[in-house]
């Protein structure tokens, strides 16, 4: 008689105590969102867990059982030789699939059965998800927020970076979310994440954080480009302290010249970002900062870009939803946007910190 040895299960609370962390979901799921720090190690690629679905649903289970192993089995062998033949006999890794099932089931056994002391994830994928939702429902709570306001153009998140330099806490958002949080504040080359992998970064984030000490962070509407900011962290940081910067027109125009440097090499994709502001300004107006990207005008179209569009919208925005800006007692007027007069601002902020 044959003597399986039995597979571990490990929680979410331990995992801290592995190696490494092993992704066995498709490379779809993983790009969706995974565990940080995860390996991708799929022992079904895209094509392939749709084969073994369509077969499940629309002929027998143990069709798709039968094809399943076949390729399942060929996978695993691959990644053992490619990615873990060099691993110690002591390594322990964590492996997850979904929910903890078959796929991940059956790479923890090959891996147990070589030696290794090899871990499944009770619950898989969506016990961690389980876990980032509670966090992001309880952890903001528990800190006091610093909310950086200002007026489109005011050095805000390079402000946060010089905060993070000098040791303050900080929560970048957009950093997070990989764009800059207004019409035109997508990147030119990086995408943004998926929901479920920007609630990820989230809870990992603030998790890092010490209820202790304050936490810096840009004011925010509900949504950062495609992504939405959960209820509890928004709800936090509406009830946070303002510290409102205040920037000359000219140095804000001069900071955004060399923020969003990259719209200037690109003209092209300017004006096709420039179209999404269709409705909230009118066709005459889009149609004369067309003209302005044309003849290359930067300093007039950003001017008119702050003057027609961002600070009419600030100001609104920063009223409703923060009730501390028009109370802000700290204001700090500046008309350097410079590294140098950012850095300097930092000093400043944290001197009344």
């Amino acid at each position: 008689m044959t003597i399986r040895q039995p597979q571990g299960l490990a929680t979410v609370a331990q995992l801290g105590e592995f190696d490494e962390i092993i992704d066995v979901r498709s490379p779809a799921e993983y790009a969706d969102d995974h565990l940080p720090g995860a390996l991708s190690a799929p022992v079904l690629n895209n094509e392939e867990r749709i084969r073994v679905g369509t077969l499940y649903k629309q002929v027998s289970p143990f069709e798709a059982r039968k094809i399943g192993a076949v390729l399942v089995a060929r996978n695993i062998a691959a990644h053992v030789e490619r990615l873990f033949l060099e691993r110690p006999r002591d390594w322990r890794p964590l492996i997850y699939c979904w929910r903890g099932g078959q796929r991940s089931g059956a790479f923890t056994h090959v891996l147990r059965q070589i030696g290794w002391d090899a871990q499944r994830l009770e619950g898989g994928y969506k016990s961690w998800r389980r876990e980032c939702i509670e966090r992001l429902k309880k952890l903001p709570g528990q800190f006091n927020f610093r909310i950086i306001c200002g007026a489109t153009g005011s050095g805000k998140s390079r402000l946060l970076d010089a905060l993070t330099g000098r040791g303050a806490q900080v929560l970048h958002l957009e950093e997070i979310a990989a764009h800059k949080g207004s019409v035109l504040g997508s990147l030119p080359d990086a995408a943004q994440p998926s929901q479920r992998a920007f609630e990820t970064r989230l809870a990992v984030e603030l998790g890092k954080l010490d209820p202790q000490l304050p936490v810096f962070i840009e004011a925010e509407s509900r949504r950062i480009g495609s992504l939405q900011l959960p209820d509890a962290l928004l709800e936090s940081m509406r009830c946070g302290s303002c510290l409102r910067i205040d920037a000359t027109l000219p140095a804000r125009v001069e900071f955004l010249l060399r923020d969003y440097d990259y719209f200037l090499r690109n003209p092209r994709w300017l004006g096709e970002n420039l179209d999404r502001l269709q409705g909230m300004q009118s066709n005459e107006i889009l149609a004369h900062w067309q003209q302005l990207i044309e003849a290359a005008d930067w300093p007039t179209l950003v001017n008119e870009l702050l003057q027609k569009h961002y600070d009419p919208h600030y100001r609104r925005s920063q009223r409703e939803n923060y009730s501390g800006f028009a109370l802000a007692n700290e204001v700090f007027a500046t008309d350097d946007l410079t590294p140098s007069g950012i850095a300097r601002l930092a000093a400043s902020i944290l001197l009344k910190a």
